[in-house]
């Protein structure tokens, strides 16, 4: 079974790079969302530096959800969604292994280019620390929740607003404290460790969860 998961991920990861460039995409859409505040706020450091993570962390969720709307799309599309029903590997294994794929294409690049942008925003490096960890741990949620979302509509074409409307609501938890944890990081008032240790846990319940409810509305639909 892990050749053929092995194999599915290598697929997905070159799709999600080669098609529209999601993970390039991602980035420059982070960048402009994060470029475009001081000119809101005004050029004021102590503010940027206060507000820097929530900047960050909420640019990063909408250039998460930005690239999700495909995420099944092109499968129903081509058929490979109804050779996924028909094979002998579980969908649910299926869904988690092209989220791993997705998030490595357009997830980790928003991790790896956060810090840089968070220089814009007058941070510290223990706050670039502290966002760079949050991230890591907190955007694997992020794809895994709009994964739901993607499965939901998938027969939907240009279902993309009809997806984050779904999906935004239930990422609420994740940016609350994914921006706690950053924030605490840099010394503010609550231990970095008790908002962290939440984002752990909600992300590990979106990995044992998410899959199965992607697959049920994926088999629903495709029924």
């Amino acid at each position: 079974m892990s050749s053929p998961l092995a194999a599915l991920f290598l697929r997905e990861w070159r799709v999600a790079r080669r098609i529209g460039g999601s993970g390039a995409m991602g980035v420059v859409f982070f960048l402009t969302l994060v470029a475009i505040v001081p000119f809101a706020v005004g050029p004021d450091p102590n503010l940027l530096a206060r507000i820097g993570p929530a900047i960050l962390w909420i640019a990063a969720l909408l250039a998460t959800l930005l690239c999700l709307d495909r995420l099944f799309q092109a499968d129903a599309e081509d058929g490979s969604l109804d050779l996924f029903h028909l094979s002998e590997t579980p969908l649910e294994l299926a869904v988690l292994v092209k989220c791993a794929a997705h998030w490595a294409a357009t997830g980790l690049p928003l991790v790896i280019a956060a810090p840089f942008l968070g220089l814009m925003l007058q941070q510290e490096a223990m706050a670039l620390l502290g966002v760079v960890a949050t991230l890591l741990v907190g955007t694997p949620a992020l794809t895994l929740i709009g994964a739901i979302g993607a499965a939901a509509t998938v027969t939907v074409r240009r279902g993309g607003l009809l997806m984050a409307l779904l999906v935004l609501p239930l990422t609420i938890p994740v940016l609350i404290f994914g921006v706690s944890a950053a924030e605490a990081a840099s010394g503010g008032a609550v231990p970095f460790y008790a908002p962290f240790a939440i984002l752990c846990a909600i992300t590990l319940a979106a990995l044992a969860l998410c899959p199965f409810a992607a697959a049920a509305a994926l088999r629903y639909l495709g029924e």
